[in-house]
């Protein structure tokens, strides 16, 4: 979200558009190093915020700056690649979290036979037995089907986010030479 506001300071006039940035602690560096290739600069009137795991920066640039409309799209392009590394990101554990959790429900649902099973009159104990070892295995296995699978999508999705990441150097590239 970002708002325009204009400032007086003695004879001199100085107006500047003004940004706010919510990001995660560990890409705080980055992301402030690529909106200065950008024109962006932190505003000093306003520290930085840290919330819920996210820091919110706030930036701010000259509104005459020169090729605003490039750097603008520069900007977009930039903002959209960060959006993909984080889906990217979120892409290592999301199915192995869902396989996980499947794998855990059909434990249970095991381990509830396997109760009615024991708690039938009278009981029936070899059906408890039969039911409860795919349960209790439903409930050892999610663990590590959540590693196997989180490792193996690293794997897959570690070389995109890095082309990502090479893509975004070029954009800062670029913007860093509109700027000067």
């Amino acid at each position: 979200m970002s708002y325009h506001e204009v400032t007086r300071g003695g004879k001199d006039y100085v107006g500047y558009d003004y940004k706010i940035v919510n990001t995660d602690g560990e890409k705080v560096s980055m992301v402030l190093d690529a909106y200065e290739n950008f024109g962006w600069i932190p505003d000093d009137s306003m520290p930085a915020r840290q919330f819920a795991g996210l820091i919110t920066l706030k930036l701010k640039r000259d509104r005459k700056i020169l090729n605003k409309m490039e750097l603008t799209r520069l900007q977009q392009h930039f903002e959209a690649c960060m959006d993909e590394i984080a889906a990217l990101e979120n892409s290592k554990t999301s199915a192995a979290t869902m396989y996980s959790i499947i794998v855990g429900l059909i434990g249970t649902a095991f381990l509830a036979g396997s109760v009615f099973a024991v708690t039938n009159d009278p009981p029936l104990i070899f059906l408890c037995v039969i039911l409860g070892i795919p349960g209790l295995s439903g409930w050892a296995l999610p663990y590590r089907l959540f590693q196997l699978f989180t490792k193996k999508r690293s794997v897959e999705v570690v070389p995109l986010i890095e082309k990502k990441y090479d893509e975004i150097h070029e954009i800062c590239e670029k913007g860093n030479a509109l700027l000067h």
